[in-house]
């Protein structure tokens, strides 16, 4: 791997890190129940771009798939979260 593709993965890995830190603040402070899922459904983009970056970083397939798992659950949890806003159950 070339150094110049190294530093740009550890370049937006930080990057990532400090968008996952300012979503975990409006996750923990947002005024309304709707920022807070934004915020949780924005986590879960970041983690799993975070989690394709260190898949391209170590050329490993188990990366891109957990970044599946991360997406898929993240998916199913926003809307279910967005129902239950919505209607105040999730099963109805």
């Amino acid at each position: 791997m070339s150094p110049l593709l190294s530093t740009a993965i550890l370049v937006a890995l930080a990057c990532y890190g400090i968008a996952m830190a300012l979503a975990l603040a409006r996750l923990l402070g947002g005024p309304s129940a709707q920022d807070r899922i934004l915020a949780l459904d924005f986590l879960y983009v970041a983690g799993m771009l975070a989690m394709l970056t260190i898949g391209l970083r170590y050329a490993s397939p188990m990366y891109f798939e957990a970044a599946l798992l991360i997406g898929l659950f993240g998916f199913a949890s926003s809307m279910a979260l967005a129902k239950f806003l919505l209607r105040g159950e999730v099963i109805e």
